[in-house]
């Protein structure tokens, strides 16, 4: 498909947009020119809503949200679960001028409470299913709390909106949307993203790495409040005229599979944790997912024998790669065509990466360092922290806060989060490493390991692991734990005590929060 009106990517990948710009006309309304305004571009259990009607409700969004008294500049937050109305809410404001913040319907009343404030948003949308920590949310505020109404609320003040809305002028790097950071260590933090950022991602690792196009369906069990979830469930079907499943209960084997068996997507997106589990459900029945022509994971590592047993079980491969709310999608990924078990793969085009030592010097390729990340997708800054955006931008380039080495082939390993690496015996140890190698036995579910002091007071590794049967936990299960290691591993790097534990603590992207299991 060819692309935009007025937009082109140079031969060095880097984007060329028009002087005035606003992003949701040619992600909604240049649909409706090519003719396709009777295809379906969501669907859900429930609903099909055409391209001719997204654009339309788009439309009637911005104008009841002006309506509502908000003026271009002004933030949306906006806490909905994967439906057809976080569409319209996300490209509704956009087109108006105004700034969407979609934040993790996961959290609490103290956290919306916070986020509410931080961003001083004027206008507060929320699914019904989230009022019990809305409310509190907004009650702790007292007279600072902004206006605010349930979905079905807006949606009837939608239905009493113009049908017709001229996009607000913008300029490709103006300020468009928002996305609050997992927090996994601290306070969220508010990036800040420009209109360009949604067209880089999706040209340039939907279109060009996944090859996504019009004909595709996309299902993400990943949930659109992320930017993982964005990009997959609404800006890469969005770009490329193709559909959307979405669903918005909290994603299982069974949910994935029985809408993979329904709608027959050909691209599914994950993460590590739950491919673990839709691995274990296979084990006992077998699902049609004859569908998938690509399978994609982020958020965590996949490790390479999670990656063989689905391609043994699915005959499908999936693509490993990382990506981070502040570079918008995945930077740096496999490819359909180049693919290494237990990377992350190389940069995506359009995206430099470099790993620098402690004294910001590139390291010798296949020593380990911070990895660094030059993008035309990166946000701009994070709102009301300047200290944090000054140690994090660096001069055109963002500091991921992860740890990787790359192989002789120019792939990238991830090694885990430059907070969570281990020296052992003087030595830097990787946890994912560590983490991969106890996956790979047939016992392992999931795993984490962390640091934890011995006797003498050294660091040595600790692994907290998840079963597959829980009553298989005992001391001839961590013997033969640590012997994997010990086989499979440097001798140093083996775990020196094993846990076990029902479940691991988790961001809502799918990243292991080891701080909560150090000791």
């Amino acid at each position: 498909m060819a692309l935009p009106s007025g937009i082109s990517f140079g031969p060095d990948h880097k984007v060329s947009l028009p002087a005035s710009f606003n992003v949701a006309v040619p992600f909604i309304d240049r649909h409706l020119g090519e003719g396709r305004g009777a295809k379906a571009a969501i669907r859900t259990a429930s609903e099909t809503v055409t391209y001719a009607e997204l654009a339309e409700r788009v439309n009637r969004t911005g104008n009841a949200l002006l309506g509502l008294g908000l003026k271009p500049g002004d933030r949306l937050l906006m806490v909905v679960k994967d439906c057809p109305a976080f569409f319209y809410l996300f490209w509704g404001a956009i087109k108006a001028g105004i700034v969407p913040v979609p934040p993790n319907t996961l959290l609490r009343a103290d956290d919306y409470a916070y986020m509410i404030e931080d961003s001083g948003c004027r206008l507060v949308v929320s699914s019904v299913e989230f009022a019990g920590e809305i409310g509190p949310a907004l009650a702790q505020l007292g007279a600072k709390a902004p206006k605010a109404m349930t979905v079905d609320a807006f949606l009837a003040e939608m239905a009493k909106a113009s049908s017709t809305l001229a996009a607000q002028p913008a300029a490709a790097a103006d300020d468009c949307f928002w996305l609050y950071s997992s927090g996994s260590t601290g306070r969220p933090k508010g990036a800040v993203h420009a209109q360009r950022d949604m067209v880089v991602t999706s040209e340039l690792y939907g279109v060009r790495v996944l090859g996504v196009t019009e004909n595709d369906i996309s299902y993400s069990a990943a949930k659109l409040f992320f930017a993982y979830g964005q990009g997959n469930g609404m800006t890469f079907p969005l770009w490329t005229g193709s559909t959307a499943v979405l669903d918005d209960r909290r994603p299982t084997p069974d949910t994935t599979f029985d809408n993979i068996e329904k709608f027959k997507p050909t691209l599914y997106y994950s993460v590590p944790t739950l491919y673990a589990a839709q691995l274990a459900a296979l084990d006992s029945k077998p699902r049609d997912l004859s569908s998938l022509r690509a399978c994609v994971s982020a958020g965590e590592a996949l490790p390479a024998d999670m990656f063989r047993r689905w391609k043994e079980k699915t005959g499908t491969v999936i693509l490993d790669g990382i990506g981070s709310t502040e570079a918008l999608h995945i930077f740096i990924g496999n490819r359909l065509n180049d693919f290494r078990p237990g990377t992350s793969g190389k940069p995506v085009p359009g995206y430099e990466a470099r790993i620098l030592d402690e004294n910001g010097k590139p390291v010798v390729q296949g020593e380990s360092g911070a990895l660094w990340l030059r993008a035309e997708s990166a946000a701009k800054y994070y709102w009301n922290k300047p200290e944090k955006t000054a140690e994090t931008m660096v001069e055109g380039w963002l500091n991921t806060g992860d740890t990787y080495r790359q192989d002789a082939d120019g792939y990238f390993i991830y090694e885990g989060r430059s907070d969570d690496m281990l020296k052992v015996g003087g030595i830097w140890c990787s946890p994912v490493e560590i983490e991969n190698c106890l996956v790979g036995h047939p016992a392992v579910l999931e795993a984490a390991v962390v640091g934890h002091a011995d006797e003498a007071g050294l660091i040595k590794p600790k692994a907290i692991v998840v079963l597959k049967q829980a009553g298989d936990a005992g001391r001839a299960l961590t013997d033969a734990l640590m012997a994997h290691c010990k086989k499979t591993l440097a001798p140093y790097k083996y775990p020196r005590w094993v846990e076990y534990v029902p479940e691991l603590p988790k961001t809502a992207t799918g990243k292991i929060q080891r701080f909560k299991l150090r000791s």
